[in-house]
């Protein structure tokens, strides 16, 4: 019968590369050793067959490996693209991602993050379905907290990763109105019980300077449910000449009931999405819609809260600012 091989343990390596045990855990961990030596540590370690007990290594370090990423809805093929992104750079740091997703509701967000808190995570990276919740500043206070998109209000974060949604809504509008649109639906993942957003907020502010007629519709993003939403909003007597979506998720929905309708893009209606997923630009006619620079994004994040878990915290706010991407889904409005 075939034996399993021992696993080799910490000693040994410091045996095979002449330096203490503890110089070997530091090693291992990238800490307070150079770099030449971690990569002669590591070259041993793989020699020997040494794997690093998870449970062993968090009793002694105080830490699991693991990053929450807390997700405000995974129906959102944005937020799914951040999440891959996300998980793929913690773990060339050595970190796993452990992901939730608060799909699209408030309460449920709120829940998870305590979960989170009590698995003992080493840090939280939060796309926050409300800002404003009362628990962020309690989190923060407890563990490294990263928030992408937002501000989490009245929290001491470690960083923030955010959108600059005022020229973002700013550049929507202005656009839709250059073209001659003045009825316009904006459509948003943020529900009533969530106080007022930032991008919201600036909507009505920027639909006031320009005289647009704008009605903010809550939408999913899932496609079913986003699909109803629109159908709802195109087939009214008065119906928008433009549609800007907080999501491009939620532009296909719009891009469904269109053509359920029997609508043109952008004849009858034009349409404007609002993160550059991939996938809109596969759309016929191609959609109109925002790029935030995701890959920058996910670089911030996960090095932000990666230093802060390793005790070299460098707070700082990063705004992202919007580049539009015109695409054929929007023109001027049929007379």
């Amino acid at each position: 019968m075939r034996q399993s091989r021992k696993r080799a343990t910490i000693r040994q390596v410091a045996e095979a590369t002449g330096l203490s045990p503890a110089a070997v855990s530091y090693a291992l961990r990238g800490m307070q050793v150079s770099e030449e030596t971690q990569r002669r540590v590591r070259q041993a370690a793989a020699e020997l067959g040494y794997e690093a007990n998870p449970i062993a290594r968090a009793l002694a370090s105080g830490r699991t490996g693991m990053v929450g990423l807390l997700c405000g809805s995974l129906e959102d093929l944005w937020q799914q693209s951040l999440a891959v992104g996300i998980s793929r750079a913690l773990l060339a740091r050595d970190r796993y991602a452990l992901i939730l997703d608060a799909a699209g509701d408030p309460a449920r967000e709120r829940l998870l993050a305590q979960q989170l808190r009590d698995q003992r995570v080493d840090g939280l990276i939060v796309f926050p379905l409300d800002p404003s919740a009362a628990l962020w500043a309690e989190l923060a206070d407890t563990l490294p907290v990263v928030s992408i998109g937002d501000s989490l209000q009245g929290a001491t974060t470690t960083g923030e990763v955010v959108f600059d949604n005022r020229a973002g809504v700013t550049l929507a509008l202005e656009h839709l109105h250059a073209l001659g649109h003045r009825r316009i639906a904006v459509l948003t993942p943020t529900r009533s019980s969530t106080p007022d957003r930032p991008a919201e907020v600036r909507v009505a502010a920027e639909a006031d300077r320009l005289g647009l007629d704008v009605s903010v519709v809550t939408s999913p993003h899932a496609l079913p449910e986003a699909t109803e939403v629109a159908r709802r909003v195109l087939s009214a007597r008065n119906r928008p000449t433009a549609v800007f979506c907080f999501a491009d998720s939620i532009a296909y929905g719009a891009y469904a009931a269109a053509r359920e309708l029997g609508l043109d893009i952008p004849g009858d209606v034009s349409v404007a999405g609002y993160d550059a997923h991939p996938m809109s630009r596969l759309l016929t006619p191609e959609l109109t819609t925002f790029d935030w620079g995701v890959d920058s994004i996910i670089r911030q994040a996960v090095r932000l809260v990666v230093n802060a878990i390793d005790g070299k915290p460098q707070r700082r706010r990063i705004v992202h600012p919007p580049k539009l991407c015109p695409g054929a889904s929007t023109s001027v409005p049929a007379r």
